[in-house]
């Protein structure tokens, strides 16, 4: 059964990249250096600065386009990102699941309608990338852009503005710690035989097969942090 965890409290991370932004003279629409970078010129681990990031995130200060970067937020996006933030906080993890369930699938149909190769080929990267993870927190990234491009494959800009929202208002969901007894993704991971059906029912160009592999991906997720959704 998932744990709730506590706020994230490294005020120590949290002020160094604050900092970081404001002597590199990064403002509203600049899109700050990559994780790899940052790590590097903040001395800190990558588990340690994704938590600050978010805490930044939280506040309105940057706002994070998977597949393009983080970026320091204008003020609409700051209340857009605020208002997001406040509703992830009113939610439970079983709630944003039952959210997800209700939403992903629909996309993914509409990704087996409309994916263009280019689409395809952008999910597969993802795929390939999260087969070989070294660590659990890239295989999350990789995991995250394979089911943003899910979005982007639909065509349809509606659903991945939709899309978007609903993985913000994800990260500020109060997950809790997970237990991960390896170092990374066993080669057996549930998840990666669950990726390939939702990916070769959309390029098949069955949109029910893919409502119905994200679904059962989706539930699969569900079962392992809440037993059963």
């Amino acid at each position: 059964m998932l744990q709730l965890r506590e706020p994230f409290e490294d005020d120590a991370a949290v002020s160094s990249l604050r900092k970081y932004i404001a002597d590199g003279g990064y403002e509203a629409g600049d899109r700050i250096p990559a994780e790899r970078e940052l790590t590097a010129r903040l001395n800190m681990t990558r588990t340690t600065l994704r938590k600050a990031l978010d805490a930044l995130e939280r506040e309105g200060v940057l706002w994070r386009h998977v597949g393009k970067g983080t970026f320091v937020a204008t003020q609409r996006e700051a209340r857009s990102t605020n208002a997001l933030t406040e509703l992830g906080r009113q939610l439970t993890p079983f709630r944003m699941m039952r959210a997800r369930l209700a939403i992903e699938p629909a996309i993914a149909r509409e990704a087996a309608v409309n994916a263009s190769g280019k689409a395809m080929a952008q999910m597969k990267l993802a795929m390939e990338r999260a087969h070989s993870a070294p660590n659990w927190s890239d295989y999350e990234v990789q995991d995250d852009l394979f089911h943003r491009s899910i979005a982007e494959a639909s065509d349809n800009l509606l659903l991945l503005a939709l899309f978007d929202q609903l993985n913000q208002v994800r990260r500020a969901v109060a997950w809790g710690s997970v237990t991960r007894k390896t170092a990374r993704p066993a080669s057996d991971h549930s998840s990666f035989a669950e990726h390939e059906a939702i990916a070769e029912a959309i390029e098949s160009r069955n949109p029910d097969a893919a409502y119905e592999a994200m679904r059962n991906h989706l539930r699969s997720v569900s079962a392992r942090l809440f037993e059963e959704v």
